[in-house]
């Protein structure tokens, strides 16, 4: 190992300036064992570098190559894996954990000792030893001759010291005295020598010589133990005086700590008393308030409002922990219980009273509004009661089981006293409806001023009792078809729409009135939202019933103030909703129109209300009857093309225009002035699109059936007549079908014409018909008139047989024919001449074309001109 070391210092670390002092042979853990030696070495030059440097022999040759290199700086850890039991391996943490297993452990201790002493010198102690026997770095401490070699060296570097200035100065001063300092180096070293031995003498005398000066300074240090014996003495005699001084001082200590503490405790006491007495302490002028205060008075009932508040607040003042444990605030929240318990049960007995007296004095100004169209004003009980919602939400807040009774009450209270003013104001509209009509007597109305014999359930059995009224009969647009002007007075359904607005213009403000009162006065928060029956909702539930919280008996859950504003609501003004329903089913009996008017008014309502609260019990309830009334109006529609397919005609006598036709056009006009501007449209355009088809379906249907009357004049005349009414009501959603009646109009008038005009010459048209057959066989034009069967002679023959006083006659009886079978309702007699005119023309223009080509140069025409048709036509005309 000796011959490695000195050939890597040779051939490694001294070109390198660096210097060898540990080496030891070692390979990598676990590996397939390449030996390689790790080498600790120091810079020659100043400061000094500590490595540990990896040397590895070349493959290729008998020499060393330095690997790796790591300054020791960077060693964190040296761990030697087992400090009791000898083991070869070991582990060094640079930057990561290398191990290595060396040849022996010899040269492992003695490698890990010389990388201990290099850390206690240059980096003070910087590294971590782990299992590292405690004997080996004992052993590894430097002291004299017993160091190794390598810490030998290491001391000689650390102990040479370079010469300053004044020393360099002093020795080239003594060698200049001596003439041989530098031609005789050991003459000048032995003289020096001597000269030092000298010197040592003289040190030793003068040291032997101060013995005396030794002895004085010896018998000087016992005195002075003596004198500190002494103060010793004294001083302990000192210390006993000042501890019965400290006892007395801990004690005045300790009794100003009790004194300090009492003093934060009373201080503390005070704040405590001092809070409850400010929080839980009621003015005497609130305690009489609450017990006797006037409820009656704006003053007394502003006092107690004052004084419950206080009260509430008392009770509800946030107690310090232990506070509830006192006697006196157990008996103040008592005394305050007692004081709210009282004034609730003074608070819910003066409101019943208020309540119960307000039903009285309401009833007794009913009399005055039972010949008017208008409901009892409650505003002027509103605004008296107002004056307690302070008190009821005290008292929502403190005791909720009287706040309920409050509620209830009020409900039971006004709920009767709403239905006597409803009930009266919806007799007062059905009698405004029907007393001044026919219908009036058969309802059991006696003069206009009069009440209903019974009430509108019955409406049933008087509905047959007036069976021989056909309006009430059928609603039908067919029976209303057949009635006279006056049965179907304008003036009569103008009356019905008034009295209907009327009635909803009167219930509106008073519902929204009287929720707005609830809110206000029960402190009910009034939240806005989208729950509730929407227009759209009611349009899509043609014929789907609607379900109604206030048709179950039995209350529901409230699960929030909103739902209880609805309830009681619901409760308060549950015979809104079958009063109205009734009046509409009493205004379809009076005139199924009326289902028109009442849609329009209804949807205008339920689209206001909803603009102003969607979750309102008005848009609600309002949107419930228009549902009801939504339904009579498809019913009334479903009525009308019902009796269209059950329609029947007669057999003796000509169709002319049928009625649901005519109905159609009353119907559609009526309905256009009642939807202008309306926002229902999209049911009346759906109701028309049924219509119309099923007046198309029914039109086919009788024409088809007729034997009186041609299939074409009543597909004509009929077609005609949808056609020009609805040109004149312009109604966009039927646009297809005008154009589709104008197109049957036409269609049938073309086919009329052509069936009845027929052949007015018909030997000559079957003449013609035997030319053209010969042309369409390949004869040439030119050449037909050389056909035994078709030469000039014979049809001069033909044409003889039909003079002009032939053809008048013949249309003569074509006049009267066609006027036998149109109406003169429709008036359609002279278009239809005007067309059986021109197809004659047509087929006048048709014959003479074919004679001047078949027949060219034989002078051949007609025994009358276009002008002798023209003249007969209008002749005939003039003479009917």
């Amino acid at each position: 190992m000796t011959a490695i070391k000195h050939a890597l210092q040779r051939d490694i670390f001294t070109p390198n300036d660096e210097r060898l002092l540990s080496i030891v042979n070692v390979c990598k853990a676990g590996k397939k064992k390449r030996n390689c030696f790790l080498c600790a070495t120091v810079t020659t030059e100043r400061p000094v570098q500590v490595n540990v440097v990896k040397v590895k022999k070349s493959d290729k040759g008998d020499f060393y190559k330095r690997q790796t290199a790591w300054a020791l700086r960077d060693l964190a850890v040296v761990d030697a894996k087992d400090a009791v039991k000898e083991s070869p391996e070991f582990d060094l943490h640079f930057d990561k954990v290398y191990k290595w297993v060396a040849s022996s452990t010899v040269e492992k201790n003695t490698f890990i000792s010389c990388i201990w002493k290099l850390n206690q010198r240059y980096l003070r102690k910087k590294i971590d030893f782990i299992n590292v026997s405690s004997q080996l770095l004992e052993e590894s401490v430097p002291s004299g001759e017993n160091q190794s070699v390598a810490g030998g060296d290491e001391e000689a570097v650390d102990e040479y010291q370079e010469l300053n200035a004044r020393e360099e100065q002093d020795i080239e001063i003594m060698m200049e005295g001596c003439e041989y300092a530098i031609a005789n180096a050991e003459a000048f070293a032995e003289k020096l020598s001597r000269e030092l031995q000298v010197l040592d003498g003289a040190n030793i005398q003068s040291i032997m010589a101060s013995e005396k000066q030794v002895n004085i300074l010896m018998k000087l240090l016992d005195e002075a133990l003596k004198e500190v014996d002494q103060i010793e003495l004294k001083l302990s005699s000192y210390e006993e005086m000042l501890q019965s001084v400290k006892e007395q001082m801990d004690q005045i200590s300790e009794s100003n700590h009790l004194i300090h503490l009492s003093n934060t405790n009373n201080v503390k006491l005070l704040s405590e008393i001092e809070f409850l007495v400010n929080h839980m302490d009621l003015a005497k002028g609130h305690i009489k308030a609450l017990q006797e205060g006037d409820l009656t008075s704006s003053r007394g009932i502003e006092a107690c409002t004052n004084a419950a508040d206080a009260l509430l607040q008392c009770m509800n003042v946030a107690l310090r922990p232990g506070h509830d444990m006192l006697h006196a605030v157990k008996q103040q929240q008592q005394r305050f219980s007692d004081l709210r318990e009282q004034f609730a049960r003074r608070l819910a007995s003066h409101l019943n009273s208020v309540f119960v007296q307000q039903g009285h004095d309401q009833s007794s100004t009913l009399a005055q509004h039972s010949a008017e169209l208008t409901l009892p004003n409650h505003h002027p009980f509103h605004r008296d009661l107002l004056r307690y919602a302070k008190l009821m939400e005290w008292l929502k807040n403190t005791d909720y089981g009287k706040y309920e009774g409050l509620t209830k009450n009020y409900m039971d209270y006004l709920s009767r006293l709403y239905e006597r003013e409803i009930k009266d104001f919806f007799e007062v509209a059905k009698i405004k409806m029907t007393g001044t009509t026919r219908e009036g007597k058969k309802f059991g109305l006696h003069g206009s001023s009069g009440k209903l014999t019974g009430s509108t359930s019955s409406l049933n059995k008087l509905s047959v009792q007036s069976s021989g009224n056909r309006r009430s009969q059928s609603s039908s647009l067919l029976d209303m078809g057949n009635m006279s002007a006056s049965d179907l007075d304008v003036a009569d359904r103008t009356k019905f729409d008034k009295i209907f607005e009327q009635v909803l213009s009167e219930l509106e403000p008073l519902c929204l009135a009287e929720q707005d009162f609830i809110s206000k006065f029960f402190k009910l928060q009034q939240h806005q939202s989208t729950s509730g029956t929407t227009m759209n909702e009611v349009e899509e539930m043609d014929g789907v019933a609607l379900s109604r919280s206030h048709t179950s008996g039995v209350p529901q859950t409230v699960s929030s103030e909103k739902d209880m504003i609805r309830q009681m609501m619901t409760k308060i003004f549950r015979c809104i909703e079958p009063e109205l329903n009734n009046l509409i089913a009493l205004g379809d009996k009076i005139d199924s129109f009326n289902s028109l008017y009442m849609l329009v008014k209804m949807s205008h309502h339920v689209w206001t209300a909803q603009n102003v609260d969607p979750a309102s019990f008005l848009s609600t309830t309002l949107g419930n009857v228009l549902v009801t009334v939504k339904r009579n109006f498809d019913k009334c529609i479903s009525n009308q093309m019902k009796q269209m397919d059950e329609v029947k005609i007669s057999k003796k006598s000509k169709v002319g225009i049928l009625p649901f036709v005519a109905e159609f056009e009353e119907f559609a006009a009526l309905a256009e002035s009642i939807f202008k501007n309306a926002e229902r449209r999209g049911d009346l355009d759906k109701a028309y699109i049924k219509l119309i088809r099923a007046v198309f379906d029914s039109v086919e249907k009788v024409a088809n059936e007729s034997q009186k009357t041609p299939r074409d004049v009543v597909m004509m005349e009929n077609f005609h007549h949808i056609f020009a009414t609805l040109s004149r009501l312009k109604i966009s959603c039927l646009e297809a079908e005008k154009k589709e009646a104008k197109q049957k109009y036409t269609d049938h008038l073309q086919s009329y014409v052509i069936y009845s005009l027929g052949q007015p010459l018909e030997k000559l048209n079957h003449f013609f018909e035997g030319v053209e057959a010969r042309v369409a066989q390949g004869i040439r034009e030119e050449e037909v008139s050389y056909q035994l069967a078709f030469n000039k002679q014979e049809l001069r023959k033909v044409i003889k047989e039909y003079p002009g006083k032939e053809v008048k006659k013949g249309l003569d009886n074509l006049y009267k024919k066609v006027d036998k079978h149109l109406c003169e309702e429709e008036n359609l007699l002279q278009v239809v001449w005007h067309s059986m005119q021109d197809e004659f023309i047509r087929q006048y223009k048709h014959f003479e074309g074919l004679i001047a080509r078949c027949y060219p140069g034989s002078g051949i025409t007609m025994e009358f001109t276009i002008q002798d048709i023209l003249d007969y036509c209008s002749s005939i005309a003039q003479s009917h």
